[in-house]
């Protein structure tokens, strides 16, 4: 069965139309292998404003591999928020040496560090973390998405309960674009075994015990994590807060 494009709104209204005929219904569903939909999403949107965002997590290594071999320029945004470590910089120079065919932009924000502190206050990560992600993150996003028609990302159901009923294609009302999310069905083992398979790279961090990476001050290694895993434990350990806000949950 189908899926209506994007819930409670009618099909056609939104910026990118009716996506196949068909009455008003796409022609995949959430059970849709990833090959297929990924094929589907370069074939359907080839003359839209497509953008995949990444902020190199094993989730998007892997993803920006599989488009890649489709040989298309698929454009990769990410948002240098200024407070990357050392292992994820490196990680995106062996992404854009992988796949130069791609174009990887980032779009982070211009504020720097010392601005902000100037603006908020020294170590504003420590006394509202929520403050420090919308400046350096969720607000650096809307720019980008007014640009697009349909976003790509990495997200998977079972990365936390905020995300349990993630769809593999729905409607961002806060972003207004069309959100295609081709991995939501996958486990992170899955994940680990394809960009073994495939030689994806990878952040070396996960190999010392960071199931996730972040920015340098929110992200600690978790004892007993194995690279395989995933656990959202580790990223702002010091508070209640378990997302950074662009996808909705609990960062904003």
């Amino acid at each position: 069965m189908g899926m209506q494009l994007y819930p409670g709104a009618p099909v056609g209204t939104g910026p990118v139309g009716d996506p196949g005929g068909n009455n008003g219904r796409l022609e995949i569903n959430e059970n849709t292998p990833t090959d297929q939909l990924i094929a589907w999403t370069l074939e359907r949107f080839a003359h839209q404003k497509m953008i995949m965002t990444t902020s190199f997590g094993m989730e998007g290594c892997a993803l920006i591999d599989m488009y890649a071999k489709h040989g298309k320029p698929v454009t990769v945004v990410y948002l240098d928020t200024m407070f990357f470590f050392p292992e994820t910089y490196a990680l995106r120079d062996r992404m854009v040496e992988r796949y130069p065919h791609l174009h990887f932009v980032n779009r982070g924000t211009t504020l720097t560090p010392e601005e902000q502190a100037a603006q908020y206050g020294p170590e504003l990560w420590k006394h509202n973390p929520t403050q420090c992600c919308k400046i350096r993150k969720v607000d650096p996003m809307y720019p980008v998405m007014a640009e697009a028609d349909v976003w790509i990302t990495g997200l998977r159901r079972s990365q936390s309960a905020t995300r349990a009923n993630l769809r593999v294609i729905d409607w961002d009302w806060r972003y207004q674009v069309l959100k295609i999310s081709p991995m939501a069905n996958w486990e992170r083992g899955e994940i680990w075994e394809y960009i073994r398979k495939h030689d994806v790279p990878y952040n070396e961090l996960h190999e010392q015990g960071y199931p996730t990476v972040g920015c340098t001050h929110c992200t600690t290694p978790v004892e007993g994590s194995k690279v395989g895993e995933y656990s959202r434990a580790g990223r702002w350990s010091t508070s209640e807060k378990t997302e950074c806000g662009l996808h909705g949950g609990a960062g904003i």
